[in-house]
């Protein structure tokens, strides 16, 4: 994104002189405008499987929205998984002999530092740690979860999780119940969970029942008390002031736009 300064300058002008200014391309159709207004408007529109829900969509657009029409950089624009993109992501190691292999599942929904600090407790818990990732799909989320959880779908979730670099390999859409044939295929030496609530399955059983069963279950304990929950919370509490930054976040991008458009004609 832009950022500018009150009167118009390049905030990273200084270091871009100095030669010490390195931009990561940002992935499109990814968008914090998006994802709060997700969390906003509470509807299941952004769901995997779910129909685009046209209402949605033009609430979003609104919201991230300045009075006098769209910049390209706030403005919502869809995301489009490719397995270039996963690849882009992904660390592309396989598990070798002498490795922990370290199962975690669950949402991961907003990658946020208590999944993080979770992470990186599992990963400090052996020496040759290979941590694999279950996601579950957006629709176990919501049994579990409720509400309009996950706000991120199972594609943006797994995109997240693979960046972390914690995280080895991620299973999209791993199975509620945490089962034999899951263990014995990834040939799993620990299951961990944080210490958020377990929900029953849909049979009223525990999901870890087998790895408990197994003698390979262990609580971690984060140290964090962040949940995707609580972010939410914030920003529904502070939405006047998420629509007026954006607002003007989109005015100063669209001087800038014209600003370029006028050096180009002068150019000309």
């Amino acid at each position: 994104d832009i950022t500018l300064t009150i009167d118009g300058k390049d905030t990273y002008e200084e270091v871009k002189t100095a030669g010490r200014y390195r931009e990561c391309k940002r992935t499109q159709g990814v968008s914090t405008t998006d994802l709060v207004g997700r969390m906003l408007l509470m509807t299941k529109a952004h769901h995997s499987n779910i129909d685009e829900d046209l209402d949605y969509r033009k609430h979003t657009d609104n919201f991230g929205k300045g009075p006098k029409g769209h910049s390209p950089w706030t403005g919502v624009s869809q995301f489009l998984q490719t397995s270039q993109k996963i690849i882009q992501f992904a660390s592309g190691k396989e598990p070798q002999p002498g490795d922990t292999i370290i199962y975690v599942a669950g949402a991961f929904d907003l990658f946020h530092i208590g999944h993080v600090d979770f992470l990186e407790k599992v990963h400090q818990l052996a020496e040759r740690p290979y941590i694999i990732a279950g996601l579950h799909f957006d629709q176990e989320v919501n049994r579990y979860k409720g509400k309009n959880y996950p706000i991120m779908n199972i594609h943006e979730r797994t995109l997240s999780v693979l960046a972390c670099r914690y995280v080895s390999e991620v299973v999209i859409g791993a199975p509620y119940a945490v089962t034999a044939d899951l263990l014995d295929h990834f040939k799993v030496t620990l299951v961990c969970h944080g210490m958020t609530e377990v929900v029953p399955d849909k049979d009223g059983s525990d999901p870890y029942e087998e790895p408990k069963r197994r003698g390979i279950f262990q609580l971690v304990d984060s140290g964090s008390n962040l949940t995707t929950d609580l972010i939410v919370q914030r920003i529904i509490k502070n939405r006047l002031e998420f629509e007026a930054r954006n607002q003007k976040k989109e005015a100063k991008e669209l001087a800038v736009l014209e600003a370029m458009k006028r050096l180009e004609e002068e150019k000309h």
